[in-house]
């Protein structure tokens, strides 16, 4: 993980005007910077902790001031002064005396004892990024050009600590605009020397498009989405870094949440991801780590954000939690290794991503052993050398793990093209078992409407008529279950029913038959109805929704689905049809059809349009919410005189 960046900005119009004046030739006013301003270091300045404003008097005692070199930060006293003396006599005749002070803090500059200008909040610490500051000379120095400048500083919450450890409170004095070029000439050089940064950052942040981008196309991969996730994070934290030179007005506390957000979530993303790549959950110890890692960015970030009277009691516990933080990323690191084990059982295909995330695994360790090292006082050029290694490695592994992962999404692309068409034509075969075009029944109107849940449906249904006696065997089912697999047997059963209907023309026979068939191969409902010619019917009934007649449910005796026992029984109902009745047979997946709040299509709405077209019956459960596969047989009786033909 990256150290947290000491500015983070973006680019003032301050910045850019500066830079401007670089390049337009203010460059020649920067190289004589040594005759035309005057540095004044924190060695030639006393500190003492603590805020009284009498400080600011040129005449003060300073007995008890303590010089830069004994000085140092006490973080349960965020407010400290500093006092300055210097002789300006060298910038006598300078037309544009200005002060520029440096310091990553809110603070008040007073000159001889007048104030002449603050930065930031005083109350609370907070301070814009934009550090270095410069104030016009007051017209009453210019007739002695010797002064006593003294600083009020408030750091505010002690992460701000390390701000002012690194950049101490430094001023100078000098024209403006070489000043103004000095300032321009930094930014320039600090530029140059952290283009690795910018480099980075656009590389991770077009790299977290590609993931997001195949993600897109298959949502079920949470691999593509964390790794997108975590390139986003680092070229957020990247960025950061870069743009840090800027000095733009950028409050410290949005920089702290910035990072502190970005550095959770890499964290989180970054251990969570072995797992999801090795196909396994992510035990709760990690969970439990990973916790304690993101309680010490939130306590940065919220401390950052709090007055001072609530973020000092933080201080108490700042310590212990970024040694906890740092032990538990140390210990996150070792993710990889446990989501892989054991070694033996890895999947071929999944050797090259489990290797890389290993080598990534092994970098992170030496990473944080070098950060937890400095915790204990070995601090070493190790720690440095790996914030570069880390950024070099971080890329590779980032750019490997898209295209193993582009890798295996085309294989898996391809093999769902190759399921897709396999499943094309299997629906191409169920199509010959369950036509479209129903066969000629004189004497009956019957329509019928299929529509699988998938590809494939489980449902059935068989008309068949013979020319013989007139009468219409029709057989309705549907198999336990969805797919392929469902599909399968509805074709078995199909074929099983045409089989039987050429040795009996019995309802209860035919399913007694099939009930044999299917023992040991699943569960069937099925329902099988012979219409003779004079208009009797004989239905038997094997665990399916019973007819409606005429807009009613017909009272039929059930029994176990098919497959269930092996000697089961079917009993057989008898009823007459007269002109103009009409039959509805439908299949499960109409009273279960369900709305987006859950309610269920049911009997009632069932019954409310049983004496509608199957076309409008089944389009309107397909509306409701299609759950199942829905099947819906309607069928009308002819005139008297038709039937007796």
């Amino acid at each position: 993980m990256p150290e947290r960046p000491l500015k983070r900005v973006l680019p003032s119009k301050r910045a850019f005007l500066r830079l401007g004046w670089v390049v337009s030739g203010l460059l020649p006013v920067a190289s004589i910077s040594a005759q035309s301003v005057l540095t004044i270091p924190p060695q030639q300045c006393v500190w003492r902790a603590g805020d009284n404003p009498a400080w600011a008097a040129p005449s003060l005692d300073e007995s008890l001031w303590l010089p830069y070199t004994h000085w140092k930060l006490n973080v349960n006293e965020p407010r400290i002064w500093v006092r300055c003396h210097a002789d300006l006599g060298a910038l006598r005749g300078t037309a544009h005396l200005a002060l520029e002070a440096s310091a990553p803090a809110a603070y008040e500059l007073y000159l001889n004892g007048e104030p002449i200008g603050h930065v930031g909040n005083l109350r609370s610490g907070n301070f814009s990024l934009d550090t270095i500051h410069s104030f016009p000379a007051p017209p009453s120095i210019l007739a002695s050009l010797r002064l006593t400048l003294a600083a009020r500083i408030t750091y505010g919450y002690p992460a701000f600590s390390g701000y002012m450890e690194a950049s101490p409170f430094s001023i100078r004095a000098g024209d403006q605009q070489v000043l103004d070029a000095l300032h321009a000439a930094t930014v320039l050089q600090r530029i140059h020397t952290s283009l690795n940064f910018a480099v980075c950052f656009a590389i991770l942040g077009v790299l977290a498009f590609v993931p997001f981008g195949l993600f897109f196309f298959d949502r079920s991969r949470r691999d593509l989405l964390l790794l997108g996730i975590y390139s986003l994070g680092l070229a957020v934290i990247y960025m950061a870094r870069f743009l840090s030179i800027t000095f733009a007005s950028y409050l410290v506390s949005v920089d702290l949440t910035i990072y502190s957000v970005s550095a959770a979530t890499v964290i989180l993303v970054r251990t969570w991801i072995a797992f999801v790549l090795a196909g396994r959950r992510m035990p709760l110890l990690f969970w439990f780590l990973i916790g304690v890692v993101i309680l010490q960015y939130a306590e940065a970030a919220c401390g950052s954000l709090l007055p001072l009277s609530w973020s000092l009691p933080l201080a108490a516990g700042a310590e212990w939690t970024n040694r906890a933080s740092y032990y538990a990323s140390l210990a996150c690191a070792v993710a990889p290794y446990v989501a892989f084990w054991p070694y033996t059982r890895i999947p071929r295909p999944t050797i090259p991503i489990a290797a890389v995330c290993m080598v990534w695994g092994a970098l992170m360790l030496v990473f944080f052993a070098s950060g937890a090292a400095s915790f204990s006082g070995h601090i070493s050029n190790l720690a440095a050398l790996m914030v570069s290694a880390q950024l070099f490695v971080s890329l590779c592994v980032i750019v490997i793990l898209i295209g193993l992962l582009f890798r295996d999404q085309q294989r898996t692309a391809q093999d769902r093209a190759e399921l897709a068409g396999e499943m094309a034509s299997a629906r191409e075969i169920q199509q010959y078992f369950i036509p479209e075009k129903l066969p000629a029944t004189p004497g009956l109107d019957i329509q019928s409407v299929y529509l699988p849940a998938r590809e494939v449906g489980g449902d059935f249904f068989q008309v068949l008529p013979d020319a013989r006696d007139g009468s219409t065997l029709i057989v309705v089912g549907d198999v336990a279950g969805k797919g392929l697999k469902a599909g399968m047997m509805s074709a078995l059963i199909v074929g099983a029913i045409r089989t039987a209907s050429n040795y009996t023309r019995e309802p209860s026979e035919i399913l007694a038959l099939l009930n044999q068939r299917l023992q040991g191969r699943g569960l069937v409902t099925c329902l099988a109805m012979l219409i003779g010619s004079g208009g009797s019917v004989e239905l038997a009934n094997a665990g399916h929704l019973p007819p409606y007649l005429n807009g009613e449910e017909l009272a039929v005796e059930g029994s176990l689905p098919l497959g269930a026992i092996a000697r089961g029984v079917f009993g057989a109902a008898r009823f007459q049809l007269v002109e103009g009745d009409s039959l509805l047979l439908v299949s499960d997946g109409i009273v279960e059809a369900q709305n987006q709040r859950g309610e269920l299509f049911g009997f009632e709405r069932t019954r409310a349009i049983s004496n509608q077209s199957a076309e409008a019956i089944a389009r309107a459960a397909q509306a409701y919410g299609q759950e199942d596969d829905i099947t819906v047989l309607t069928l009308t009786v002819a005139s008297a005189e038709v039937l007796q033909a």
